[in-house]
């Protein structure tokens, strides 16, 4: 699934040839991704001037000129796909097509349909049941180590589990929170509340550098994920731990051949991978 540095690279990448354009032609392909897609969907969309683009979470959000919000997920194997003239043929997941008053399409591409639209108003925004409960922003400046302490006190957890809990950091999932851990040095088997102090201080700032060398680098491209203009994200080619196991991690003495080197474990249903000689 897309994380935080994805859903901010496609932002970007769409910016320049969405932001102050009118939505001239909306098609809807079906009434639904994983949810129905709202009554009147086309109509409302319709010649709505886009003002400006931004995110929460791994939320997209497209604010209108009309007050109200364009609100997206992609889901697992959601893409929002910018297509310049000559447009090729749409394909069969391709669910929902923008076209803007400079003639430019935008397509949410979506195979599995786990993704959403919905249309919220601008003031109601922050009540939005999927976002209301939402924690802070992990680049803004209400995460800090503090913060982070604060929202893991007397959470018996482990660490890898709790700061996936957007309730607790927005926008981090997988990827992010076993590289954050490794250059943290903290073991994801760690229970959360033990994160204090120091630990939490690194912890918030390893998960800041994370996040933001993994924008810089356009995302990872594991899978479905591609920028808005089709390429590849790079980041994944800068793992420390994750999908790396057998392998020694970067800076440490660990031995692959005397202890396997980058392990791999399952949490809540997920992999996790770190070096067992660092993260303590």
């Amino acid at each position: 699934m897309p994380e935080l540095p994805e859903v901010e690279t496609v932002i970007r990448g769409l910016r320049p040839k969405l932001e102050g354009r009118k939505l001239l032609r909306v098609q809807q392909r079906r009434p639904d991704l994983r949810f129905p897609l709202p009554p009147n969907f086309v109509a409302r969309l319709e010649g709505r001037r886009v003002e400006h683009l931004a995110r929460r979470g791994k939320y997209m959000l497209l604010h209108l000129d009309d007050g109200w919000v364009l609100l997206c997920h992609l889901g697992m194997s959601g893409r929002m796909l910018l297509i310049d003239p000559p447009a090729p043929a749409l394909g069969k997941h391709d669910h929902v097509i923008l076209t803007t008053d400079e003639g430019c399409e935008i397509r949410f591409n979506d195979a599995r349909r786990f993704g959403i639209m919905d249309l919220v108003a601008a003031d109601r925004l922050q009540q939005h049941a999927l976002l209301r409960d939402m924690g802070p922003e992990p680049l803004g400046n209400a995460f800090n180590g503090p913060a982070l302490a604060a929202a893991l006190k007397g959470r018996r957890s482990p660490i890898k589990t709790v700061i996936m809990d957007q309730k607790v950091v927005a926008g981090v999932g997988n990827i992010y929170a076993c590289e954050a851990l490794f250059h943290a040095g903290l073991s994801p088997r760690r229970q959360a509340y033990t994160v204090q102090g120091g630990r939490a201080e690194r912890l918030a700032q390893a998960v800041r550098d994370v996040l933001a060398r993994a924008i810089e680098a356009g995302g990872s491209s594991l899978r479905d994920y591609v920028q808005a203009d089709g390429e590849l994200g790079y980041f994944q080619h800068r793992f420390a731990v994750y999908d790396r196991q057998g392998v020694a991690c970067p800076g440490c003495d660990c031995r692959p051949r005397h202890d396997g080197g980058i392990r791999r474990i399952v949490q809540s249903g997920r992999s996790t991978f770190y070096c067992a000689s660092r993260q303590r």
